[in-house]
């Protein structure tokens, strides 16, 4: 088990943002392998198999971070506020530079993760007191798609096989 804390992001309403650390499996393949779930049974419970492939994006975004020498101490963690308002993974580097991830396992799910990112995007940026307000990217990580993209409003779209060191 691994702690995933939350983002503190630069918003004004501080009071409104969830930090509490969210518990996330090292390895995906320790809970699939507690719950005896076989490929057919993922592909049924799709609900399991979200969750699932989030924990293996999360755990590829955290090895990757770590082993870039160009990222040190890069946080990864996640945003969500009592608005419901909830972003997968947030990447932060010590400088105050950010990126966020939000994780789908389909092209169709791609529409409303990237309203929820820019979404973040636009709240951060009326804070006139943020160091970073823009972000240097904002991505959606899917499961299956034919080719990395980038949307009209400049989110990334790309496959979780594409990320790669």
């Amino acid at each position: 088990m691994e702690e995933q804390r939350g983002w503190d992001a630069p918003v004004k309403a501080k009071s409104r943002v969830r930090s509490k650390p969210k518990r996330t499996f090292v390895d995906p393949s320790l809970p699939a392998s507690l719950l005896s779930m076989t490929p057919e049974r993922l592909l049924r419970e799709t609900q399991v198999f979200g969750t699932l492939f989030e924990e293996l994006c999360l755990r590829d975004v955290r090895v990757y971070c770590s082993a870039l020498g160009t990222i040190p101490d890069a946080e990864v963690r996640y945003y969500g506020d009592a608005d419901g308002l909830e972003v997968d993974i947030i990447v932060e580097l010590p400088d105050g530079r950010w990126g966020a991830f939000e994780v789908k396992l389909s092209e169709e799910k791609v529409p409303a993760a990237e309203r929820n990112l820019l979404r973040l995007r636009d709240m951060i940026a009326r804070n006139p007191a943020a160091r970073n307000a823009n972000p240097s990217f904002l991505a959606v990580l899917v499961g299956k798609a034919s080719f990395c993209r980038r949307t009209p409003n400049g989110v990334f779209v790309v496959p979780i096989t594409e990320l790669g060191a």
